[in-house]
């Protein structure tokens, strides 16, 4: 899979940092299109109204959350959600905060 930043595991998810990641409707639109979206998406695809310095912090407070898990192809970071690990750890938030 190549190189990746690293993630906490499940045992480490803590719920006020995931909620405190959540509260930012950008960050919640990075989560509703990786829902949405059946492929890893490249941190430059999402549709964000943000520079690509604050979407770098954006994907970081995803990530250190537990709620995005990230990883290089050539030179493209790719994100994916980590629903079943948030799905053990939060049971439904995901699907409560996602349309």
């Amino acid at each position: 899979m190549g190189r990746a930043p690293a993630h906490p595991d499940v045992e480490r998810f803590d719920l006020q940092r995931v909620l405190e990641a959540l509260v930012d409707p950008v960050r919640r639109s990075i989560i509703t299109q990786l829902a949405r979206s059946a492929e890893d998406i490249k941190c430059g695809d999402f549709d964000i109204p943000v520079s690509k310095s604050t979407a770098t912090h954006h994907f970081t407070v995803l990530r250190e959350a537990g709620l995005i898990r990230q990883h290089y192809v050539g030179t493209a970071r790719l994100n994916t959600l980590r629903r079943a690990e948030m799905d053990e750890a939060f049971p439904g938030l995901l699907d409560a905060i996602t349309p």
